[in-house]
This record gives structure tokens, sequence and C-alpha cells, in this order.
């Protein structure tokens, strides 16, 4: 069985902490065994480890969210990159063909999906284990996993089970699905569980076979190089749209026991071990309520309950918790580049950004390289930028030039020159970006690696 991850997301629904390039599952709010701050994907990358189910899985996934994955799980990741960020039919597809053309595997291996952000119990994953099992044994083109509702939620979609198709095999059973049914009424709802529909948590396995031959019956390559270029035409859709409520083979494991879908501030906050994250206090009379602060000033929170207040350089949220859903419509027509990013090496903050009415921009932002990481050596052509160094020491190159900087130095980069540094203890740097056009994609990369980069130089 091979495992893939889907993380994707623009992050809308936990604003202002998640944005287009850091999505729900990158927030650091939940605590780990060892009582540190993890986040989603960490907490679901720890939880494959201990199954034994490492190995096995690849994360497919967009190329604004490169950075924080590796820099969250490591560089060694296995990563399946969308050239363009689109629904869950078309990376499904790229990623099947990926392990069909490139990594090799045969057609009668099981492919099984899941959410990266996925909130569970240790002991789902034996279930996600049993998926092989009757995907191989029951005939069946796709099983899933539902989970057995605890109440009548109107946020979930449901699968209605075909109550005389129930099958049962040593250490395993699974029930022939009748329909579905998305995200219902409350009343809707309550009928669904009286039938023991189930809900739907995105976790599903197929037979690479099947997915490829429904590649070749819609017309599309079934060779990774070719979905690559052909990617932008492939239907922007789900893949329970336009493959799971369309196939009549279809089965459901029935899990009992604890999921959750920590997308709103409301659910996410239920699971958080502590009130406060970052600097602030609650005074004594708060009840139920939360405060997430990534700010460098202090939040103090009196006498509000069952509120959330999370601050971020991309904004502030007072919410009451029952409201926070709404936040996604709210901010849907707000255009603006992301203020905090994690990246490989580190992270930058965006302190300040101004434009003249001559029109020339000014960014200011402080990055931090920590030890051992560096920066891309690189180019732009549309910005000079000025660092200043203000913690920490390293190595700098400027145009082929090797230099040592540490607290107080001033570094001038002009348009298209040639820089890159690399950090010997934590850096911190101030940066003042100035041009007619400031954005991240303004940049060539020359050379990724430290050792590539100083080898290039000396060879010249």
């Amino acid at each position: 069985m091979k495992l893939i991850l889907l993380s994707g997301g623009s992050g809308k629904r936990l604003w202002p902490l998640s944005n287009d390039s850091r999505s729900k599952q990158f927030l650091k709010m939940l605590t780990c065994p060892k009582n540190e701050l993890e986040s989603m994907v960490q907490r679901l990358w720890r939880q494959l480890d201990s199954n034994q189910l490492l190995d096995i899985s690849y994360i497919s996934t967009n190329k604004t969210q490169v950075d924080i994955i590796q820099s969250q799980l490591g560089t060694k990741v296995p990563l399946i990159i969308e050239p363009e960020r689109r629904d869950t039919f078309p990376a499904i597809i790229l990623a099947a063909t990926y392990l069909y053309s490139i990594v090799g595997i045969s057609l009668h291996e099981v492919i099984t999906v899941m959410p990266v952000d996925l909130f569970v119990e240790d002991h789902f994953f034996d279930k996600v284990k049993d998926l092989e099992g009757v995907i191989r044994q029951s005939g069946m083109d796709i099983v899933l996993i539902g989970v057995n509702p605890t109440y009548a939620s109107t946020k979930y979609g449901y699968i209605i089970p075909d109550k005389g198709e129930r099958n049962r095999q040593p250490l395993q059973t699974y029930i022939k699905v009748k329909d579905f049914k998305e995200k219902p009424t409350e009343d809707q709802a309550q009928q669904l569980i009286e039938q023991h529909a189930l809900w739907n948590c995105g976790v599903f396995a197929f037979k690479l076979e099947y997915m490829i031959n429904q590649m070749k019956k819609q017309g599309l390559p079934t060779q990774y190089d070719e979905i690559i270029q052909y990617y932008e035409r492939l239907p922007d859709i789900s893949f329970d749209y336009e493959i799971v409520e369309k196939t009549e083979k279809i089965a459901v494991i029935p899990y009992n026991g604890y999921w959750k879908d920590l997308g709103t501030w409301n659910t996410l906050t239920e699971d958080m071990q502590t009130n406060v994250v970052g600097r602030g206090s609650m005074s004594d009379d708060c009840i139920n309520t939360h405060l997430i602060n990534e700010l460098d000033i202090p939040v103090i929170v009196l006498g509000t309950s069952n509120v959330v207040v999370a601050t971020s350089p991309d904004g502030i949220l007072v919410a009451d918790k029952s409201k926070s859903h709404y936040i996604k419509e709210v901010v849907k027509g707000l255009e603006q580049r992301p203020m905090f990013e994690e990246r490989r090496w580190g992270w930058y903050r965006v302190l300040d950004h101004k434009k003249s009415a001559e029109g020339i921009e000014v960014l200011t932002k402080r990055i931090c390289v920590f030890a051992g990481k560096n920066l891309s050596y690189q180019y732009h052509h549309k910005r000079s930028e000025v660092w200043m160094i203000v913690a920490g020491e390293g190595e700098f190159v400027l145009n082929d030039v090797l230099s040592y900087v540490k607290i107080g130095d001033v570094i001038s980069i002009p348009v298209c020159a040639k820089h890159g540094i690399k950090a010997i203890k934590d850096l911190e740097i101030i940066e003042v970006q100035m041009g007619s056009e400031l954005e991240e994609q303004d940049i060539v990369r020359l050379f990724m690696s430290w050792e590539e980069m100083k080898k290039s130089i000396e060879n010249k």
C-alpha cells in the first residue's frame, strides 16, 4: 500500500494566522507528548511514524507550501508537487501518475488517500491498514472510512450505507455504500443518523489500476511528465464529485472513535491544551476564551467569555467562537500579500510596506535564518536590498565574493547582484527592499545548496 496525503487549502477559515502560504495544517497550536507546540501536519506525521506508515507516505501539495513542509517535517519528506493549485481530483490523478510512471509501482498496488490535517486517535490507523485487505478481498473499486456520528452535524458530508449489504471477514467489516449526502440540514442529519449514515472523513482507497483505467476512459494521459503539461486543462473539481459519487462498487469501513475537522477557530480551540499562546494574558473571569498572539506586543483580554482573539502580522481577529466560521466570507475580498511565512531556512515577517506617489515601493522585513541553513544564491530583476545584521553571524556571498558577517554589519545589494547567506549562528536580518515592483516571484535562484555554490566559485 502507498499513502497519499493531500495538503492544500488557502487558510481563510483560520485568518489571520493562516494565509495562502500557511494553511491551517501548519499552525503550531496543538501540544505534543513532549509538551511542545506542534502543527496538525507534524502531529499526523508523528502518528504515521508510530504506526509504521511513514515509509509508504507521500505528500501531494502545491509549490507555495514546499518550504513550510520542509521546515516542519524535514527536507527528505517525499513530495508530489502540483504545478498550480487545483482541487482534489487533479491532485490525486497527478499523484497516481507519479507513483505509476516515476516510482514504478504495480497496477495492483493499493493507494490510500487522506487529508494531511486529519485529527484522530492512534487506533484510527488500524482502519487505514484494513483498507488494503478490504480492497483486495471485496472486489470493490473504492473503499472509504466512515466515522460514526456523535451528533447531527450540518458541516460534514454523510455516507449512506446499504443496510442489506454488510460483509464480515476476520478482523474486518465493510458495508456497501448506497448514496452520499453533502452538508445536510440539522433535521436531515438526524434522519441520516437514524439510517446509520457515517461522516465522510475524506479517507479512501483504490487499486492504482482502477484510477489509471478511469483516466484512460476520460482520454487523460497516464504518464507523469504528460499530465504535468496537461494540468491546467484538468477539471477543477473534487475527487468525490468526479469519481467517488459515480462509482457503483464502493464500500465503507465504519470507525467508532474520535475524529474532528479542526477547520474553524471554534473547533480548533476545543483541542488546544493552553488558553494563551504567545505574549499576553487573560483575567480569571474569562471562560472558554483563547488568545493566540504572534506579534511582539502584549495582548490583554479582560472579562470576555466564549471568544477567540488571534493576532498576527496579517491582521487581528476578535470573534465570538460560535460565529468564528463566518470569517472566510468576511475576508474573501481582502487581498494582501502574506505578512509572515515559514521557509525551509527559517522565517520572515513583513514589518512595513509603502508605495510612494512616484511608484517606488519600499518593503521592510525581519528575517531569521537558522544556524546551518542558507538562503539560495540568487538575484532580483526589479529591486535592490539593504541588509542589517542584528543578531548572529554567518557567511555572505556577493557576486561570487565570500565574506564573514556579524552583528552591526550593513550590506548593500544592487539590482541583479548575485547574493546569498548562510547562518553560522542563528541570523536575524532587517531587510529593506526598494524597487518599482516588489514580489516574491522576482527571484532567480542559481544554487540552492551552499556547498554547490562555493564549489562553483572556487572553480572559476
